[in-house]
């Protein structure tokens, strides 16, 4: 009978010519598209400069800004007012007003104070750029050995393509199997389950199955993709990644069914599923690190199985971690998942 029901789901989904269609093409656009889009570095900055000193030194600053990736020189005012209007009427995002005797104070050891006005209606912009401004203006900072451990180019794509990943597998795994016992209710077809002698362990395993194969196909096209463009590959063991694969799917197609159950209409699962990824997305460490939220905020993110995931790929793919590194991680995991495997059980009711 199960062997019956996990068929019986494969022939819905091949029938729906959209669905196939849609877990092969969402992956490929977020993972193609969104490392692009959603950058978290600041480039083109736009600066105005105010050169009172006027000396070959204040002139190699300039050239060292300007040739910078991260600055766009778009003017050299006369005066801190004037620097000012530009940045009032949106012309610039920064000024940098060089002091007179720059020169000298350079090169008798001393390091002369520069003024640095900042646009900070972005407030992310507007620190990063200032940081960059002054890691250019201390010369002493070169000067130093830095090493950058499991991101040694600060490249943001490393940090973000896994993230990315368990975020594709939560829209999938959650939303499919939240419609799609709800389709079933719309349809009619729910009736012939219910006079059926199938129990309700069978029906509920049934239903995650398919969704469990649908997890994995989507984490390769995602692997893939991301050493094809990013040449990006995982530090650690790839086994890892699909242990951690296997329980986190069972977790989100677990929550979908139980979303399913309680609900009358596709609109009704397709609204509170939504509401639930946002609130597991934006609480999960994908954008916003969780040791800078609110103490509050923290505590909710322990209810979060997202956040679980979300670290393991990170520590998979960035440093190389072992399962006994993760252990805490797949225990919480694995307690989401019964908990919310028995709960879908429990939830669907059959009608005698």
């Amino acid at each position: 009978m199960l062997r019956y029901l996990i068929e019986k789901e494969f022939k819905q989904l091949k029938r729906n010519s959209f669905l196939p269609r849609l877990i092969l093409l969402f992956p490929c656009v977020m993972m193609l598209v969104m490392p692009w889009a959603a950058t978290l570095e600041i480039e083109n900055l736009r600066i105005a400069i105010i050169d009172n000193d006027r000396s070959p030194s204040s002139e190699r600053l300039v050239h060292r800004i300007e040739a910078s990736r991260y600055f766009q020189l778009t003017a050299l005012p006369s005066s801190y007012t004037l620097g000012m209007e530009a940045i009032e009427k949106d012309q610039a995002d920064m000024l940098l007003e060089i002091p007179r005797g720059f020169e000298k104070a350079q090169t008798n050891g001393q390091n002369p104070a520069a003024l640095i006005a900042v646009n900070t209606v972005n407030g992310t912009k507007g620190g990063l750029g200032s940081a960059y401004l002054q890691q250019i203006l201390n010369p002493s900072s070169s000067q130093n050995s830095v090493r950058y451990r499991f991101n040694p180019y600060l490249n943001y794509k490393v940090f973000m393509v896994p993230a990315l990943m368990t975020m594709i597998l939560v829209l999938l795994c959650g939303f499919l199997p939240a419609l799609n016992v709800v389709s079933e209710k719309e349809a009619g077809t729910i009736e012939q389950i219910n006079v059926s002698p199938v129990n309700r362990f069978t029906f509920t395993l049934a239903k995650l199955l398919p969704y469990w194969a649908i997890g994995f196909v989507v984490l390769n096209l995602c692997m893939l993709l991301a050493w094809l463009v990013y040449g990006l590959t995982p530090a650690g063991n790839v086994l890892t990644i699909y242990l951690a694969t296997l329980i986190f799917a069972l977790v989100m197609s677990g929550l979908g069914l139980v979303i399913s159950n309680y609900s009358s209409t596709m609109q009704q699962a397709m609204f509170v599923m939504w509401f639930c990824m946002l609130i597991f997305i934006l609480m999960s460490g994908l954008f916003t690190p969780v040791s800078s939220m609110p103490a509050w905020a923290q505590g909710i993110t322990y209810l979060n199985p997202l956040r679980y995931f979300m670290e393991i790929m990170r520590m998979v793919y960035l440093k190389g971690s072992s399962i006994s590194d993760i252990g805490f991680q797949l225990s919480v995991l694995s307690s989401f998942a019964l908990l919310l495997y028995a709960w879908a059980i429990r939830s669907y009711r059959k009608q005698q």
